[in-house]
């Protein structure tokens, strides 16, 4: 229904200007109206990556972005890949097509062991693969970190911003990251269906000629000079993003984040005065994600129970777990375009239902007022 309501990890609710962008009459991928739109996303989304390198867009979804940056810059011995999540693990199995790899393997929603990060680019990984913000358990990774250990071996450094991008901070020059991917029905607050990457300097160090044809940066790179795609981009999801970019740069960068923080910090507020538990486990080197928020599912109500009836009685929409986490946490997205109206309703509603189920205690006011 036009006024459900979409809590999810992505894709996010459209702003009306975003949709109305998107049904604009077609205009030809080659025009100069297709470049000024090509130049202007590159443009602003340089900024949100924290970088002055290259950035390309492909049509495809974050994990074509994935792809394509693992298979162009898989020149490399073996591939370290931090895997404490569902996309961590993705990470690892595109790996496993291009290149060896060292599956890092930590239990989903615990923190990041640096030590054996390093030990495996010690003992010969030149290049290490992770994700920034683990959607699938609700934890925000050391980016900066794994980027300083890797910078002592001189090895690539490719990351998963899809859901940090844009609603965290991404600092590619200063962490020394040298890849990073973002997804357009994240944080950014488009449609699905466009992958960003950004691209630093060192990372051709890494280049690999026999790629994938539709997914080889270098393709990207060179028509990205001439404001354009090597090939037939999706029209309406850039004119979508545009609008999206348009959106972003009129509330700054600065205060989208600290929206994004505020809604996060809401949730958790809500669900501890709840006698709720958050699922991940954070350390002095993670922290919890800004974008989702990942709580264990209470004693006396089922998945079904909780989120079947979120969707059927009040039109709001949130995610289960994933694989083994399912039925066990229910995750709550607060990124994009989400403001305080969408998080009260859904706090409000899930706090409803748990009340039924005598799984929580009333605690919408705690969020209410960390909402101030």
């Amino acid at each position: 229904m036009e006024d459900d309501l979409l809590m999810i990890p992505g894709p996010v609710k459209l702003h009306e200007r975003i949709i109305r962008a998107m049904s604009r009459q077609m205009i030809s991928h080659r025009s100069s109206d297709f470049e000024r739109v090509f130049e202007y996303c590159i443009r602003t989304l340089k900024p949100l990556f924290g970088t002055d390198g290259d950035v390309v867009i492909i049509s495809g979804s974050g994990t074509a972005g994935m792809e394509a940056a693992i298979a162009s810059f898989s020149n490399v011995r073996r591939m370290a890949c931090i895997d404490n999540g569902k996309f961590g693990e993705r990470f690892a199995k595109i790996a496993e097509r291009y290149v060896q790899v060292d599956h890092i393997k930590f239990e989903w929603g615990r923190s990041i062991d640096l030590e054996r990060v390093e030990r495996s680019l010690a003992e010969g990984s030149d290049a290490v693969a992770f994700v920034h913000n683990e959607t699938s358990t609700g934890i925000l990774n050391p980016a900066e970190k794994i980027a300083g250990i890797a910078r002592k071996y001189d090895a690539l450094v490719i990351m998963d911003g899809i859901t940090s991008v844009g609603g965290d901070w991404v600092e590619m020059d200063r962490w020394g990251i040298d890849v990073a991917i973002v997804g357009s029905q994240k944080c950014l607050g488009a449609p699905p269906g466009l992958a960003a990457v950004a691209i630093n300097e060192k990372a051709w160090d890494f280049y690999r000629e026999d790629v994938p044809f539709y997914l080889d940066l270098k393709a990207y790179v060179k028509k990205a000079q001439e404001n354009q795609t090597p090939y037939t981009p999706a029209v309406p999801l850039f004119l979508a993003l545009a609008e999206a970019l348009k959106i972003i740069e009129e509330e700054g960068l600065e205060r989208r984040i600290e929206r994004h923080r505020k809604l996060a910090n809401a949730t958790r507020t809500w669900a501890l005065n709840a006698g709720l538990e958050l699922f991940p486990e954070i350390d002095e080197h993670s922290s919890y994600s800004n974008t989702v928020t990942a709580i264990k599912m209470p004693d006396g109500i089922t998945d079904k129970q909780l989120r079947g009836t979120l969707r059927e009685e009040f039109g709001i929409t949130i995610s289960g777990g994933q694989e083994h986490l399912k039925g066990r946490i229910f995750r709550i997205g607060h990124m994009g375009n989400a403001g305080k109206r969408d998080l009260v309703a859904t706090l409000s509603a899930v706090e409803e239902i748990l009340l039924r189920h005598n799984a929580c205690a009333p605690s919408i006011h705690s969020a209410l007022e960390a909402l101030r």
